[in-house]
């Protein structure tokens, strides 16, 4: 990150009674307030104020817990469940790069929607009650189309897969070590 975008960023300290402190507004404030600056796309960094050590991530996290128990939750068992799977396996960093992906390639859909939503309504964005009757009538259709993207996806990923493991072979298949993916067993028939 570079010097200026830090210095516009907000900080929020976090005081060991759990306390938020905003530097900008001189305040205590509430993870509902940091909630709101998420939804106003302000830049912000939460610090513990003793160590300065980074708790942002934390925080975001606490606010997705908190949204999860209220309400519908966006995360099923079986997707947290596989993304839990996911740490500490090799392919951990493809798997958050790629969740970071789709949400932007989600978000760009919505956006260029919004874009071309705007002569619609009298130049005006769609409100959160637009997008809900636009949601309600297109919904099926927005299905449609998200399971196709993610098909495409999947096939794109065990394409990238199978070409992986191949010039894995093609690689190990020059050294002398007997063909790869035989064990014990190979032994012991000598």
């Amino acid at each position: 990150m570079n010097s200026t975008k830090k210095s516009t960023e907000r900080l929020i300290k976090k005081y060991p009674n759990r306390r938020l402190y905003d530097t900008q507004t001189s305040s205590y404030i509430t993870l509902a307030d940091v909630k709101q600056l998420v939804l106003g796309n302000e830049d912000f960094t939460v610090v513990d104020a003793k160590t300065e050590e980074d708790l942002t991530r934390s925080i975001l996290l606490q606010i997705i817990l908190e949204e999860e128990a209220n309400g519908s939750p966006m995360f099923s068992s079986g997707a947290l469940a596989q993304i839990i799977r996911y740490y500490g396996h090799a392919m951990q960093g493809l798997m958050g790069s790629y969740l970071e992906k789709n949400i932007q390639a989600f978000i760009d859909i919505q956006n260029k929607l919004t874009e071309n939503s705007k002569g619609l309504y009298e130049g005006k964005p769609f409100s959160p009650e637009m997008w809900t009757q636009f949601m309600s009538v297109q919904g099926p259709m927005m299905q449609g189309m998200m399971s196709n993207y993610i098909e495409q996806s999947k096939t794109l990923f065990l394409q990238m897969q199978e070409q992986m493991q191949s010039q894995t072979k093609n690689m190990f298949g020059t050294f002398p070590f007997g063909p790869v993916g035989t064990g014990d067993k190979d032994k012991q028939d000598k």
